[in-house]
C-alpha cells in the first residue's frame, strides 16, 4: 500500500526509476512518455492476505505458456490486498511466483498487468474512516503477455526492493506535513484554550507545534540529502528507512494535534459518509476521519517496526 505522489497518478513516483533501471528500450518507450504526461494511473499489487510484511512468502502465481501463434504469455491466478485506488488503476505493477520450488525471493516476477484484463475482479474495502482507498484484486486466469516483464524471469525481487526505497522515500510526505502543519496553526489561531485566549497561545499546545516543527524540518533535511544523493546517480539506501519511520511518526501526532485542536466539533463522526456531521467550523471538519486513516501510515511500505530491523541489520550490522 501507498499515498498518492504529489500530483501525479498513483505509483508512477516509484514505477518510473524502476522501469527506467530495469526496462528494456521497448518497455521504456511504450510506458514512460504516458507516465511522464500522466495519462496512465498504476496500482500495486504487492500485499496479498497472508503475506503483508512477509512480502516474499507470497503465493499470486504465474505459468508461463505458448500460444499457437508462437507467443509467450503468463497465466496469472491469485489475490492481491489493500491494493491503493485500484478502482480507478489502468495498469497495475505486480509481484507475482513464477518458480514455486525455489527460496522465496528468488522465485519471483515482476509484471506490468493491463487492469481491464479478462479476469481481473476489484471488490471495495472500506476503511476505518468509511472512505473507498483500498482494494481487493483478484486475478482469474488472467494473460500478461512475457514482454510486460521486467528484469529477468525470477529476479523481480530486485526490481521489488530498488521500488520500495523509493517508495518509503515518498511516504515520508514532506511538503504535505508542511501544509498540515500550517492548517493546525491556523486552527489553533481561532480556536479558544481553557485558559483563555486563542489556543495557539496555550504554553502546552504551543510545545507540540514547535516540537512538530523541530523534527519535521530534520526530516526534511534528511530528505534533501537523500535526494541530492540520487542526483549525483546514488540510489536511496537505508535511509528511506529512516524517512518512511520518521515521516509516518510525524503524519500521525499531525493528525492527532489537528484533532485535539478541532476539541468536542472532530467529534461528531459518521462513518459511513466519511465525514462528520458539518457541526462546528469547517477546519474542523474530517479531522476525526484523517486521524482514523492516518492509523495506517505506520503499517504500509513496510511496517515500522519491519523498517528498524532493516536500520539494525544493514547499518549497525545487528
Amino acid at each position: 500500500m501507498a499515498d498518492t505522489i504529489g500530483i501525479l497518478p498513483f505509483g508512477v513516483a516509484m514505477l518510473a526509476p524502476v522501469l527506467y533501471t530495469f526496462g528494456t528500450p521497448e518497455q521504456k518507450a511504450k510506458f514512460l512518455p504516458d507516465i511522464r504526461d500522466g495519462k496512465i494511473w498504476w496500482c500495486q499489487g504487492y500485499s496479498e492476505p497472508g503475506a503483508g510484511s512477509d512480502l516474499a512468502s507470497l503465493k499470486t502465481k504465474a505459468e508461463r505458456f505458448t500460444a499457437d501463434d508462437g507467443k509467450e504469455y503468463y497465466l496469472v491466478n491469485g489475490q492481491k490486498t489493500w491494493t491503493t485506488l485500484g478502482q480507478h488503476a489502468d495498469w497495475g505493477f505486480f509481484l507475482v511466483r513464477t518458480d514455486p520450488d525455489a527460496k522465496p525471493q528468488s522465485g519471483i516476477s515482476f509484471l506490468l498487468i493491463d487492469m481491464t484484463s479478462p479476469g481481473i475482479e476489484v471488490r471495495r474495502i472500506t476503511t476505518l474512516e468509511g472512505g473507498h482507498e483500498v482494494n481487493d484484486v483478484f486475478l482469474d486466469n488472467v494473460k500478461v503477455p512475457v514482454e510486460n516483464r521486467i528484469f529477468h524471469e525470477n529476479q523481480g525481487w530486485t526490481c521489488a526492493k530498488a521500488l520500495l526505497a523509493h517508495e518509503r522515500s515518498g511516504i515520508a510526505g514532506v511538503a504535505r506535513s508542511k501544509r498540515g502543519l500550517e492548517r493546525i496553526r491556523e486552527m489553533a489561531s481561532t480556536e479558544m484554550s481553557d485558559l483563555g485566549g486563542a489556543l495557539l497561545m496555550d504554553p502546552f499546545f504551543r510545545r507540540k507545534v514547535a516540537e512538530l516543527e523541530i523534527d519535521l524540518t530534520a526530516l526534511e533535511f534528511t530528505e534533501l540529502r537523500t535526494l541530492a544523493g540520487e542526483s549525483s546517480g546514488k540510489g536511496p539506501g537505508t535511509e528511506s528507512s529512516i524517512l518512511k519511520i520518521k515521516g509516518t511518526e510525524i503524519q500521525q501526532r499531525l493528525t492527532e494535534l489537528a484533532l485535539e485542536a478541532a476539541g468536542h466539533y472532530g467529534a461528531p463522526f459518521l462513518g459511513e459518509s466519511g465525514h462528520n456531521s458539518g457541526v462546528g467550523p469547517l477546519h474542523a471538519l474530517d479531522t476525526a476521519g484523517d486521524y482514523f486513516n492516518t492509523r495506517k501510515t505506520s503499517i504500509y511500505g513496510g511496517s515500522n517496526e519491519i523498517q528498524r530491523n532493516i536500520i539494525a541489520k544493514m547499518v549497525l550490522g545487528l
